[in-house]
This record gives C-alpha cells, sequence and structure tokens, in this order.
C-alpha cells in the first residue's frame, strides 16, 4: 500500500494572523517598498555562493517570478547575455520593465508561461515557491523550458524558517497594516521529490543561515542565529544519450 504524504499548512504555525491576500493582489500592493522590504542576503547571497552556472557562460536565461527585475538585474551585471522574464503581476512588471535588463517580459502563471520549449540554458525562479500550493506543476515547466543541459536554479524560502517564526511572506500596506500573501510550507523534501520526476538531475544545494550579514539588517533576529532562513538548488536537465 503507498504511503499517504503529510501535506505540512502553514495554518498549524502561522504566528501572526494577519489578513491574507492573493499573490497578484499582495504583491500588486507591495511594489512601491518591495525592494526596501527584501533583503538580498536572502535570495542574492545564496546566488553568488553557487559553483554553477558560470554565469557569464550563460547565453540566454528566463527569470520566473521576475517581479521588480532584483534578480534579472543581478544576472545582467554578472554577465547572463539574455534574459526573459514572466510574473504575473501587472504592477511588478511595469518595474521590471523601466529596469530594461529583459529581452521580453511576459504577463504570465510560472507553471504555464507559453513560451517556446527547450530555448534556455538558465531557467531561475527566486522566492516564490511559498505562494505556490505544488510544487511539480513548476518543476515540469522549468524542465520544459530549459535546453538539454540547462540548469534551474531554485531559491526558496527555507521551511524550517517559516515553521520557526511562523511567519509568512507579507508586507506592510500604505496606511501601516500588515498583511500576508497565501503562504504554502514545501519541506526540502518535496523540493528533491518535484525535481527528480519531472526529470532534473540535482547539481548542487547551498542552505542560507541567519549569520552576522542577516543580523546587520535583522538585529532582532539573534535568537533564530544559526537557523536555515533560505535554500538555493541547482537542477541539471539531462542530455539525450548518443546514439
Amino acid at each position: 500500500m503507498p504511503t499517504v504524504r503529510y501535506v505540512v499548512q502553514f495554518a498549524e504555525f502561522d504566528a501572526r494572523g494577519y489578513r491574507t491576500v492573493d499573490v497578484r493582489t499582495g504583491y500588486g500592493q507591495w511594489v512601491g517598498t518591495y525592494e526596501q522590504t527584501v533583503q538580498d542576503v536572502m535570495d542574492l547571497a545564496l546566488l553568488r555562493q553557487l559553483r554553477r552556472p558560470p554565469w557569464s557562460a550563460v547565453r540566454h536565461a528566463v527569470d520566473l517570478g521576475c517581479g521588480t527585475g532584483r534578480t534579472g538585474r543581478w544576472l545582467h551585471r554578472h554577465g547572463v547575455a539574455s534574459i526573459d522574464g514572466v510574473d504575473m503581476t501587472p504592477e511588478m512588471l511595469a518595474r521590471a520593465r523601466a529596469r530594461g535588463v529583459h529581452e521580453r517580459l511576459v504577463e504570465a502563471d510560472v507553471t504555464e508561461t507559453g513560451l517556446p520549449a527547450a530555448c534556455y540554458d538558465l531557467v531561475i525562479a527566486s522566492l516564490l515557491d511559498e505562494h505556490l500550493a505544488e510544487l511539480a506543476p513548476l518543476y515540469a515547466e522549468a524542465f520544459r523550458l530549459a535546453e538539454p543541459g540547462g540548469l534551474f536554479v531554485m531559491v526558496a524560502f527555507h521551511p524550517h524558517f517559516i515553521m520557526t517564526t511562523g511567519m509568512p511572506t507579507h508586507f506592510t500596506t500604505e496606511a501601516g497594516e500588515p498583511v500576508a500573501i497565501t503562504t504554502h510550507v514545501h519541506l526540502l523534501s518535496e523540493q528533491v521529490t518535484a525535481g527528480l520526476e519531472a526529470g532534473w538531475a540535482l547539481a548542487e544545494m547551498h542552505e542560507g543561515v541567519v549569520d552576522e550579514a542577516w543580523l546587520a539588517v535583522k538585529p532582532k533576529w539573534r535568537r533564530y542565529r544559526g537557523h536555515p532562513v533560505s535554500a538555493a538548488l541547482v537542477w541539471r536537465k539531462p542530455e539525450p544519450a548518443p546514439l
């Protein structure tokens, strides 16, 4: 008899009780202060630790959930030649468009982008998986988009930190109200299972912990020192066996 997988629900850990809105509504309202809120130590610091890909060798990347273009700007500065972006929030796409680092920006769901298959040697998704009820569709779409031998870099909000702090992804409105955006908890085993089932091979993984760099921007987090707060997984799409 197959084992029934226990699905972790964020509601079991929620310590804030904030009013919650859907992803499109939330990011549309957060856009004005997003980049002052999200810290580089959460995601960009992990990208700097990765041994692969060699960024300047990437020919064509697609940034899933590109938001305001933070990740796209980082990729551009590190030599990525061509970047497309996908996001479901028009307000975020407008900010990304103003940056001018993307060749193409598409308003679409990251699990169903409408982009052509096997066209990218790098697919990247940063800080979005907690908004997806299931990971399998994202991993499947990334696999479809990647060319053989291409890489998929996933940067995730670490489930340990969500569960320990009971903190959802959230922002503060102009009126001063803290508002949560729909948050799901995905164990690292779910990431691995979704990746393997989509056909990916895991090539590298790093976990970012609350360290001095974090405490410099979040001094109130000292009690969480050493706790993992984010994770980066690098996946490789296998190439066909030679005939």
